[in-house]
């Protein structure tokens, strides 16, 4: 019974203030997010219920940020002010072992890890994509509003390389919005890389439902591979691409970096093209490996922190916590590099991405061994 309540007495204790670290973290995330987006949401005409369900709905992105944050903090605090106290020495010396008093607080560690793991892969990238629709449509309504024209959220000079199709697309103007395109150019070419087609057609729509493009008014061009020479133009009124490695959500994926893509958009990019199709590739694989990783950073942490905090100095206990805070850091350096040697091919994606990772947990079960 007396281990059962020291159990609940540790557990308890930093729960407690985790929870109100977590609390006052997230709370300060959503400030910030509010700050940077609360004015824009109001300029594009949204109402307290759209402003309202933004927040909601971007609130789960902060989860992933904040968690391993407020498990590094809680635990220094909590068990910092229990060494001070000599609880911790008169537990210990009563026979009972560092794992054996902290066994709970790694089974919630563990299960923080693997929420964290499901906030990484599916509720953190549905988060940051519906909240980005979000904004953009609410712009662009704004802007169809304004101007009454269907060209709006333009990209320009939209290019992409189908390389496994034999199709070579540029689009001139495409609406993010309508996805409608105009001034498109697609060049077929056979397996030696020779252009033996050209469609030129003024404007374009992509069907979602059917996966296929619809070109309006424009012509064909049928070129002699060999020599090159145009054999005959053909007009057309309609013609029709049908592939879903043509989606222009896929082309625009590609114009932007990996971080800034969710865990769902990195595994289409990395589902769709090989390196040879798509030599950026080793970045986008790096960024969804190391987002699967971090879902190590609740345990890293905790092995970071509960050594430091019990065998801190006592009369001055920030030794300890800036002996832990410092570790994190370079754990966080190391993973910047290693991110960086993935990202220009000098290490494989997967070490990249688990090598730091890993090695820090090693780290950290050290540490605990140390401590005993």
């Amino acid at each position: 019974m007396g281990l059962r309540l020291i159990d609940r007495y540790l557990l308890g204790e930093w729960l407690k203030m985790f929870g109100l670290l977590l609390a006052a973290t997230f709370g300060l995330l959503l400030l910030q997010e509010m700050y940077e987006n609360f004015r824009d949401l109001l300029d594009y005409g949204a109402g307290p219920r759209t402003i309202a369900f933004y927040f909601l709905i971007v609130s789960p992105a902060l989860l992933p940020v904040v968690l391993p944050l407020s498990i590094l903090i809680s635990l220094l605090y909590t068990f910092g002010h229990l060494h001070r106290n000599n609880e911790f020495t008169a537990l210990r010396c009563a026979g009972l072992t560092l794992f054996r008093l902290t066994r709970w607080i790694w089974v919630v560690g563990l299960l923080f890890s693997a929420l964290l793991l499901a906030l990484n892969s599916r509720v953190a990238p549905w988060s940051v994509e519906q909240s980005r629709l979000l904004l953009e449509n609410l712009a662009f309504e704004r802007e169809v509003r304004q101007t009454g024209d269907r060209e709006v959220g333009l990209v320009y000079n939209l290019a992409f390389d189908n390389r496994r199709d034999g199709r070579l697309w540029f689009i001139n103007r495409f609406s993010a919005y309508t996805h409608h395109a105009f001034g498109i150019t697609v060049s077929e070419l056979d397996d030696q890389r020779r252009e033996v087609r050209r469609l030129m057609a003024a404007e374009g729509f992509f069907d979602e439902v059917e996966d296929t493009w619809h070109l309006l008014a424009g012509r064909e061009l049928v070129f002699n591979p060999e020599t090159g020479d145009l054999v005959r133009p053909i007009p057309f009124e309609r013609r029709t691409i049908g592939g879903t490695r043509d989606d222009p959500r896929l082309m625009l994926m590609l114009t932007k970096r990996p971080k800034d893509l969710s865990f769902f958009e990195l595994h289409r990019i990395l589902a769709t093209f090989d390196e040879e199709e798509f030599p950026p590739r080793p970045r986008y694989e790096v960024r969804y490996h190391g987002i699967l990783a971090n879902s190590l950073g609740c345990l890293i942490v905790m092995g970071l922190a509960i050594p430091f905090a019990i065998a801190g100095v006592r009369v001055n206990p920030a030794v300890g916590v800036a002996k832990s805070i410092g570790l994190f850091l370079v754990y966080y350096l190391v993973l910047s590099l290693a991110n960086l040697l993935g990202d220009q091919g000098t290490l494989p994606p997967l070490v990249a991405a688990w090598v730091p990772n890993l090695s820090m947990l090693l780290v950290a079960a050290w540490l605990m061994r140390r401590v005993a």
